[in-house]
């Protein structure tokens, strides 16, 4: 080989390195490159002990249904994957379904605004985003509604991720975001105009323990809204293919346990809520949630091999490729869930706090 069709060579493979690192490297603008993926809080020599530790859960499963078990068992899987998420999905780490003619970008947009909508509230009121992960719906809603958000969120590295975020995006002012467990949350009773989460709660191991905390934080006459992971009426407990997929879900995404929807609309009773409104937003017309994940296939190839090249490397920490070959696994438990209709995460429930406390 002569030195031209050296350096011809070398020249195009360091282009497309730089092209499949930097270009492709990021779900969506500002967000992570591949050369920056970390363990979050864990240090990065410790990433793989922290993710045999996260699947050390499942071998005792009774240990994730404790209350005071659930922030060690949710904190080290968004250290895990919080990156990946940014890097592979983009900041707001939740579905959509799919609109015609618009982007995931617009789509995921167009549902989190519709979120503020549901709960009515005016520009200048303060509302609770209840595990607000890296902050992609509280910016979004934020922009749409001019209320200022305040968000938390168990886990200290998404609080720097999102805080960093609402700087870049001029949106400090109206967005604030606490490390916190949303089973106790340090805010002061009758503290909010108005609350949502959006395919958060399912990290509880009670339901009634979060929508009895979100109940106290509202003031009287507020609205709450909630996008439930859930499983359907056509789930069926007996047949073993659903309950494989409902578990490969459960295990993907660390969920004490996925409840039915029928439930969903009882426990917000049972605190004190009045429920307004309970709908599948997944159900048609609405277009496919997981259309997403399949057009994803061949760009989670693509990203695998990026993967296991950093880490061979040394740039990504031992145990990231690991994370990442469980999120495409889960992704595919995800897409059978959705294609068989025995799961959704977009069971939407609007709730309002009564303007007087009910008589016992």
């Amino acid at each position: 080989m002569d030195s031209l069709t050296l350096v011809a060579t070398v020249s195009l493979l360091a282009g497309g390195l730089y092209w499949f690192v930097c270009i492709l490297g990021s779900a969506e603008q500002k967000g992570k490159h591949a050369v920056h993926l970390s363990g979050g809080s864990i240090q990065r020599d410790n990433v793989q002990e922290n993710y045999n530790q996260y699947w050390s859960f499942f071998r005792r499963p009774k240990q994730i249904e404790k209350t005071e078990n659930v922030p060690a068992f949710v904190d080290t899987f968004y250290n895990l994957v919080t990156d990946i998420y940014e890097w592979g999905w983009g900041q707001s780490f939740h579905f959509s379904p799919a609109i015609p003619g618009k982007s995931n970008l617009e789509s995921t947009r167009i549902h989190e605004q519709m979120a503020v909508d549901l709960i009515g509230v005016k520009p200048g009121e303060k509302i609770l985003d209840a595990g607000c992960g890296v902050g992609g719906p509280m910016r979004a809603i934020a922009k749409h509604s001019g209320c200022n958000v305040v968000g938390i969120t168990i886990n200290e590295y998404q609080v720097s991720r999102a805080k960093s975020h609402n700087k870049k995006a001029g949106l400090s002012h109206l967005c604030d975001v606490v490390c916190g467990n949303f089973l106790e949350m340090p805010f002061a009773d009758a503290s909010f105009d108005g609350a949502y989460s959006i395919e958060a709660t399912c990290h509880a191991p009670r339901l009634e323990d979060v929508y009895r905390e979100i109940f106290r934080v509202l003031k009287p006459g507020k609205m709450y809204v909630s996008y439930e992971w859930v499983t359907t009426e056509l789930y069926n407990g007996e047949d073993p293919e659903h309950v494989e997929v409902i578990q490969g879900i459960e295990r993907g995404d660390a969920l004490p346990g996925l409840r039915n929807y029928s439930e969903i609309g009882d426990v917000a009773r049972k605190v004190g809520f009045e429920v307004v409104k309970e709908k599948d937003l997944a159900k048609p017309p609405a277009n496919p949630w997981w259309s997403r994940l399949k057009m994803g296939r061949i760009a989670y190839w693509r990203n695998h091999i990026l993967v296991m090249v950093l880490e061979t490397l040394g740039v990504a920490p031992k145990g990231t490729v690991d994370v990442h070959e469980m999120l495409f696994k889960t992704a595919d438990y995800l897409t059978r869930g959705g294609e068989s209709g025995i799961f959704t995460p977009m069971h939407m429930i609007l709730c309002k706090k009564p303007e007087k406390p009910q008589e016992c």
